[in-house]
C-alpha cells in the first residue's frame, strides 16, 4: 500500500497523468474536500487531475509518514504548490503555498480505489494572496 501511495506522489509531482492512472483501479473515487470535488472513474479522474495541474503547475507533494490497518492507508505530509490563473475567481498574489495534507487512502486489486485529500483551503488561499471567501464562493456558491 505505501509503495503505490508514494509512485502516485512521484507521478502527481512530476504532473505525469497517464502514470497517476496506472496506478488507479478503474472505479478510483477522489474527493478534495477543500474543493468540494468528487471524481470517479479514470476519465473523471484525468480530467480533475489535469485541471489541478493546470491551476497548480509547480505541485509537489512530500509523504512524511503514514498509518495502516488491512483496508486503509493513511499519509500525512506537506504539499507545495503556486496557484496560478484564475480558476478561482482571484487573480493570485502570493507565492509558492507550503501546507501540511493529510490523505486517505483505499485499495482494490492492488490498485488505489480511493483517495481523500485534505488541507487547509483558508491558508492556501492566505499564502496564495487571495481571499478565502472568494474562493469558496467560486467553489460552493453564495450560500
Amino acid at each position: 500500500m505505501v509503495e503505490l501511495a508514494q509512485a502516485l506522489a512521484a507521478a502527481k509531482s512530476r504532473q505525469d497523468v497517464p502514470a497517476a492512472l496506472e496506478l488507479m483501479h478503474p472505479g478510483m473515487v477522489l474527493e478534495t474536500p477543500a474543493f468540494g470535488t468528487t471524481a470517479r472513474g479514470h476519465e473523471e479522474n484525468g480530467k480533475v487531475l489535469r485541471r489541478f495541474f493546470a491551476a497548480f503547475p509547480d505541485y509537489e507533494v512530500e509523504l512524511q509518514g503514514h498509518a495502516a490497518n488491512p483496508d486503509t492507508l493513511v499519509c500525512w505530509g506537506t504539499v507545495r504548490m503556486t496557484m496560478t490563473g484564475d480558476r478561482f475567481g482571484v487573480t493570485p498574489r502570493g507565492g509558492r503555498a507550503e501546507l501540511p495534507v493529510f490523505i486517505q487512502f483505499g485499495f482494490a486489486d492492488d490498485l488505489i480505489a480511493s483517495e481523500r485529500f485534505f488541507f487547509d483551503l483558508s491558508e492556501l488561499c492566505a499564502q496564495s494572496g487571495v481571499s478565502t471567501d472568494a474562493v469558496r464562493r467560486t467553489l460552493f456558491g453564495a450560500s
